[in-house]
């Protein structure tokens, strides 16, 4: 699997780590951390288009972040 960052700017309070949270685990992915704070998943997935799809679908579009940016 490999490693992403994504940009999550609509992530705005715990409520919104919550349901990412549970999003992130129905997709059956195990390895992954949420930062209210910087607005970013980490996350460790075979297919990044299922976990980006998976949070538009819930309401937070996320973007890819850059190494280095």
């Amino acid at each position: 699997m490999a490693k992403f960052t994504l940009s999550v700017p609509d992530m705005s309070c715990q409520h919104c780590v919550n349901r990412i949270t549970k999003a992130l685990a129905g997709l059956g992915l195990s390895k992954y951390s949420v930062s209210l704070e910087g607005k970013v998943i980490e996350v460790e997935a075979p297919d990044i288009k299922i976990v980006m799809d998976a949070l538009e679908e819930i309401g937070y579009p996320a973007s890819m972040v850059q190494d280095g940016l």
